[in-house]
């Protein structure tokens, strides 16, 4: 599944985020969602997540159910 539509993410979730920092390169960092940050359904660069240890980025990909 893609990271771009709200209602396929949820806390716990393990996904791959492209970082603020990482954007140009598309470099992915892998971890797992603590909190949504967008509101809206859709997003089309990705929804908004901070991960568990802290990181913020838009997510790209969704590697595991919960």
């Amino acid at each position: 599944m893609d990271g771009k539509t709200r209602v396929n993410i949820k806390p716990g979730m393990l996904v791959n985020i492209v970082l603020k920092k990482d954007q140009r390169t598309g470099i992915l960092t892998e971890g797992i969602v603590k909190d949504l940050l967008t509101s809206a359904p859709f997003h089309h660069r990705g929804i908004k997540v901070r991960l568990a240890d802290g990181q913020i980025g838009r997510v790209q990909e969704i590697l595991e159910e919960e």
